[in-house]
């Protein structure tokens, strides 16, 4: 953990590396880091074999405990979701939801949501989440108040100024607006997991001012660029 003792954890989901969606990813990353100095690993789940849930809370609510029984990528991600103190989903849109590996994610996380009924308390509880939707077509506000409703149900803490998107063919780094709401979206985030450690109070949330939307702004800039070298260098 960092000096500030938090830890937020990056849930990407799009199969393309060098698309608008990893771009985000990137861009978040780096606003946790250098902003807002605070740790941050990221995961893209089309990196990792995620099967999907079987069901067991269906035949017996004590069934669905850790370890899962399913031997896959989920038992080694667990423990980064356990060791974060929120998340932030960064998905593209696939007809007004989730893409699939996401879908298998997030349902098999019924398991820390569970643990009311195995242990008394859901694993999830209190963690801080944010939410992030990209695409080029409408469907943004569809994903996000899915997940927005699924991530409360876990017990998950939704903080002010929560969610940005993108719904355009064009490129998200020219799109101001969405950056400095991505920007308030992981400040939110951070800010809240700090005032429920007691570390910091908050005396606004949304931060919009002239300065911090240049650092916003070049700070994308870099991002893409330096996507853009790794692309050619490919």
């Amino acid at each position: 953990m960092g000096s500030q003792g938090v830890k937020i954890l990056v849930v990407s989901a799009s199969p393309r590396k060098y698309g608008a969606t990893n771009f985000a990813r990137e861009f978040v990353m780096r606003l946790a880091e250098d902003i807002e100095k605070v740790d941050v690993e990221a995961i893209d789940v089309y990196d990792y074999n995620i099967m999907p849930c079987i069901g067991c809370v269906s035949d017996d609510v004590k069934l669905c405990k850790l370890p899962c029984v399913i031997n896959d990528d989920m038992n080694k991600i667990y423990e980064l979701v356990l060791e974060s103190d929120g998340m932030i989903f960064v998905t593209s849109i696939y007809w007004y939801n989730v893409p699939g590996p996401l879908k298998n994610f997030i349902d098999r996380l019924t398991i820390l949501e569970n643990a009311i009924f195995t242990e008394g308390r859901s694993k999830a509880e209190g963690k801080v989440a944010g939410f992030i939707a990209l695409g080029n077509d409408a469907g943004a506000i569809a994903v996000i108040q899915n997940l927005m409703a699924v991530m409360n149900s876990f017990g998950m803490i939704i903080p002010p100024w929560a969610l940005a998107y993108h719904e355009s063919e064009g490129e998200p780094v020219d799109n101001e607006k969405f950056l400095l709401d991505v920007a308030n979206v992981v400040r939110s985030v951070a800010l809240m997991i700090k005032l429920i450690k007691g570390i910091q109070r908050v005396d606004h949330w949304y931060r919009a001012d002239e300065e911090y939307r240049k650092i916003i702004m070049n700070m994308a800039k870099n991002v893409y660029n330096e996507l853009y070298q790794k692309i050619i260098s490919h």
